[in-house]
């Protein structure tokens, strides 16, 4: 049986829809929700750049590494780290580019990787300044070091 809703049917007189009361509850419920997960998932991005930083430093570190073995030398403090992506011009032995381009020395805030030459051929640190770009600090905004 097929029934011809009409604009005088029961339907259109009675509750249909959600009234704005429903609406404005469902919408509280959604914000609170995301109000509990926002820091847990930013907490999460946080500590997620730390990783990527200490594997970052670690791949330069290998890098610096490749190119004592090839060179005879760690980078010098004036040629940084620029030395792993295009050969010095006293560096008849390079066999580079030891890192794929300049997005190897940039960390994961965007700031660049710093290089520090020791005074002998045997150290050196590269690091970075965490989160806060600054020295010191602690969590995400620590200071993060690979090298001898």
């Amino acid at each position: 049986m097929r029934r011809d809703f009409g604009a005088t049917d029961e339907w259109l007189k009675g509750e249909a829809g959600y009234t704005l009361t429903e609406m404005l509850v469902v919408i509280a419920i959604i914000g609170l929700i995301a109000a509990v997960l926002t820091p847990n998932l930013m907490g999460q991005l946080g500590r997620s750049r730390v990783k990527a930083a200490e594997l970052q430093l670690d791949t330069v570190a290998t890098a610096i590494e490749a190119y004592r073995a090839d060179v005879g030398r760690y980078p010098s403090q004036s040629e940084g780290l620029a030395a792993l992506v295009t050969a010095p011009p006293d560096a008849e032995t390079w066999t580079g580019p030891y890192l794929k381009g300049a997005k190897g020395v940039v960390d994961p805030w965007g700031r660049a990787v710093i290089y520090q030459a020791g005074d002998e051929d045997h150290d050196y640190v590269v690091m970075s300044y965490g989160a806060d770009g600054k020295p010191g600090g602690s969590g995400v905004k620590r200071d993060l070091r690979a090298g001898q």
